[in-house]
């Protein structure tokens, strides 16, 4: 109890004394001895905040790393899939090749015209059927249509206003990964945010993450909007939960790693998207679709654009 000795002032231990002479060295030990308890568990508590906070940080890190591990993926795939047409192209005029000859007997020698002519004519035919397949990737990366588009079911798990914007929401949405999204969105003035935590949405999770108002926006929740004003977030099928993948029939494919703004593609895309006077979410007249579980619906409105 060495460490116990300066916890309490002398008169203190002076007045238990003569309260009581015969306990009175107990009573101090106890004190004492609480008094270290007291002091160890407020040394513990503040050590697991510290771990807490460390956690937190190590999370959010570890997060941040992830985005900037998938962007150089990206861009390293963007540069392999731009390096064969040129390489293709450079060597393509590189391979004259002479046919053998049968007989092993040399051909008599044709006039220089036409030999020029001949060889000509051969590397023009080996550079377009060397071009054919290089071909194929340009024409996939123009194809421009909804399949590009990564549409999933998000759960909206909480909603708070914007700290600078009383018009604009920021939701955490479970979208089926490892840790929840963060959606800046504007949901109007009739809306009321709070009615969309707990409920399902549809959630375009490929778009390049962006701050809105100063946060970080890593989605979008996808909305319907009427000429009044009136703004309605599309609902899944029942039966939906978080991840599932929202598909179109007609357009199949797998979307982009992530929609590049440059590409403009959501520009392109957007005007074709809309609610019919069914109520059912479509792109150009096919169906916002969760196989088999049903469509995307707007819960009351009719023939509006979705945004």
């Amino acid at each position: 109890m060495d460490n116990g000795e300066n916890l309490f002032h002398p008169s203190l231990t002076a007045a238990i004394m003569r309260l009581d002479p015969e306990d009175g060295e107990q009573i101090m030990e106890y004190f004492k001895t609480h008094a270290l308890l007291s002091r160890e568990k407020a040394l513990l508590q503040a050590s697991i905040r510290e771990q807490k906070k460390l956690l937190v940080e190590n999370a959010k890190l570890k997060k941040d790393i992830e985005q900037l591990k998938i962007q150089l993926q990206d861009k390293q795939r963007r540069r392999n899939a731009k390096a064969p047409p040129s390489q293709s192209q450079s060597s393509a005029p590189a391979m004259p090749v002479s046919p053998p000859d049968p007989e092993n007997r040399p051909p008599l020698p044709p006039p220089s015209s036409s030999l020029e002519h001949k060889e000509h004519q051969t590397r023009r035919r080996r550079g377009e059927r060397k071009a054919r397949p290089t071909s194929d990737p340009l024409a996939l990366e123009s194809r421009v249509d909804a399949s590009r588009l990564d549409l999933r079911v998000g759960r909206v798990l909480n909603v708070r206003r914007h700290p600078l914007a009383e018009d604009m929401s920021v939701q955490e949405v479970d979208v089926g990964e490892n840790e929840p999204r963060t959606v800046v969105g504007k949901l109007g003035e009739k809306s009321n945010p709070e009615e969309l935590q707990g409920s399902l949405a549809v959630i375009l999770c490929n778009v390049k993450a962006c701050k809105l108002k100063g946060v970080v926006s890593q989605a979008r929740l996808l909305t319907c909007s009427s000429s009044d004003g009136s703004i309605e977030v599309l609902l899944p099928p029942s039966g939906a939960t978080p991840g599932d993948r929202v598909t179109f029939l007609s357009y199949p494919g797998e979307p982009d790693r992530e929609l590049q703004p440059k590409q403009k593609i959501w520009d392109l895309l957007q005007p074709h998207l809309g609610v019919d006077g069914r109520g059912v979410a479509n792109y150009k007249g096919c169906g916002f679709e969760v196989k088999g579980k049903g469509l995307c619906r707007a819960p009351t409105l009719t023939d509006c654009p979705i945004r």
